[in-house]
């Protein structure tokens, strides 16, 4: 057993991400090094961006898998799905990606706006039996200084919360927010959202941060039990 990571972009060749096999491959071993024994890879899906046809996707992940090493993390597939007419499209058919095996789904939205009629989308997904994530919180403008939103907002949705953000690399706003969300008690669990290997040098002083201001409980029950119980369908408290 070790840390659950909900959020990375190992998936090469398809987004911001890694760029080839060689490079998804450093990563994999940067995560083991941070113990991380289950991996989410999580290709963006943003319309007009990346946007990688699902065969792809899946092709691709087949071929990591071809050449991960025992000491690497397990893999599952995911998807970080932009809140935008095409994952709206989506909705309709229920063809989003989810984390595969779950009811839970990763979901993004533009950082300077929440997007009208979000919380009675979010009521509907709950009521279905969805699990929304919401990928980092700490980004978006509008929950900075609106409390209630911020705290309706996790009334229906997980908070995935960046650790490079809670470590000071992703602007001092964004640090405040990720770092009042965690100590609120609002943050539901940590990622990496790894995009290249030095992502993970960020990631390992947000744990270290975490360790330091809270205890290792919080840093376990954030990247390890919480994450597990996501992907069994549960949402935590």
């Amino acid at each position: 057993m070790g840390f659950v990571d909900l959020h990375s972009h190992v998936l090469y060749g398809l987004d911001d991400g890694a760029r080839d096999r060689a490079g998804a491959l450093a990563m994999l071993d940067g995560l083991a090094d941070l113990g991380i024994t289950e991996q989410c890879v999580t290709p963006h899906q943003k319309n007009g961006q990346f946007l990688p046809a699902w065969d792809v996707v899946t092709t691709t992940l087949a071929a990591l898998e071809t050449v991960r090493q025992p000491h690497h993390p397990v893999l599952r597939l995911g998807a970080e799905n932009m809140w935008d007419d095409v994952f709206f499209g989506r909705i309709a058919d229920h063809s989003y990606p989810h984390y595969a095996g779950t009811q839970a789904f990763l979901v993004e939205i533009p950082p300077p706006l929440v997007p009208p009629g979000i919380i009675a989308q979010l009521f509907k997904f709950r009521r279905a039996g969805k699990l929304p994530v919401l990928a980092h919180p700490e980004r978006y403008e509008p929950l900075w200084d609106d409390d209630g939103l911020l705290v309706e907002l996790r009334k229906y949705c997980a908070f995935a919360v960046d650790l490079g953000a809670i470590a000071g690399f992703h602007g001092k706003r964004q640090t405040k927010a990720a770092r009042a969300i965690v100590e609120r008690g609002l943050c539901t669990v940590v990622a990496t959202d790894a995009h290249q290997i030095g992502d993970l040098q960020q990631a390992a002083a947000g744990l270290a941060w975490i360790d330091k201001k809270l205890g290792h409980a919080t840093t376990v029950r954030l990247f390890d039990h919480a994450p597990r119980e996501l992907l069994a369908g549960n949402l935590p408290d």
